[in-house]
């Protein structure tokens, strides 16, 4: 889930700066979803279109050029820093950029303005990130995660197994993930990303073999190649023929 970006100091202090980062071509075609608009139209109508550009900017962005969102985001932020929509696209570039304490305060503040679970598998793992799993657990055990959806829910639970890992507790990161969803029948949007994260754990508690099983469960549910559970398969059998 994490992201590995690296940073860049010009252009990370470029929003901060006050000056207006340079927008991509092409985003005429690219609208932003209604319900942000809505949420745009308190602010004057020259603001507005100024922040609506900068926001559809940072989702353009933000899989490719996680830094360059995040300055859009924050040239929004410069802008708007009162509506929760705003506060959420930073958190989310943030996110992305590895900018981990930006993530946790945009977050925490998009939330205090619009309400709901807002995004806590992230804040969790930002958490993790800062070396901090006590509070991912913290997270993954409060009263907002009962709030999530199931895809939430499950990348919660993976964040979760992770923060285990981290506190040495590789039994329990394993078993918390033996849930009705790690079922090879079912095929979710989730599937592929459980099945990897439990393979991991498996790895990690040093159970090679069914890792290996898993991994491939993973590999055969990744259609959308949202992990890279073939290339792990592929170095455990690398490993395995060295070894022997």
């Amino acid at each position: 889930m994490r992201s590995s970006g690296t940073r860049s100091a010009a252009k990370a202090t470029q929003a901060s700066a006050g000056a207006a980062p340079e927008l991509p071509e092409d985003l005429a075609d690219v609208q932003l979803d209604a319900e942000v608009r809505r949420d745009l139209r308190g602010l004057r109508k020259d603001i507005a279109e100024d922040v609506a550009r900068h926001l559809v900017a940072a989702g353009v962005l933000l899989e490719e050029e996680p830094e360059r969102a995040l300055a859009h985001a924050r040239y929004a932020r410069s802008k708007a820093s009162r509506l929760a929509v705003v506060r959420e696209a930073v958190g989310l570039a943030a996110y992305r950029a590895g900018e981990w304490t930006e993530t946790l305060a945009e977050l925490r503040a998009a939330r205090r303005m619009g309400g709901g679970p807002g995004h806590l598998p992230i804040m969790a793992d930002a958490e993790r990130a800062l070396g901090r799993p006590e509070r991912a657990l913290e997270l993954a055990r409060g009263p907002e995660a009962a709030e999530l959806g199931k895809a939430e829910a499950i990348e919660l639970l993976i964040v979760a197994s992770g923060a285990r890992r981290d506190l040495g507790e590789f039994a329990s990161a394993v078993v918390s993930l033996q849930v009705p969803e790690l079922d090879t029948a079912r095929n979710e949007p989730w599937s592929a990303r459980l099945f990897y994260a439990y393979a991991d754990a498996l790895l990690a508690a040093g159970r090679r073999e069914d890792a290996v099983r898993w991994f491939l469960n993973a590999a055969q549910a990744d259609d959308e190649e949202l992990t890279d559970a073939a290339e792990r398969l592929a170095e455990l059998s690398a490993d395995q023929a060295v070894d022997q």
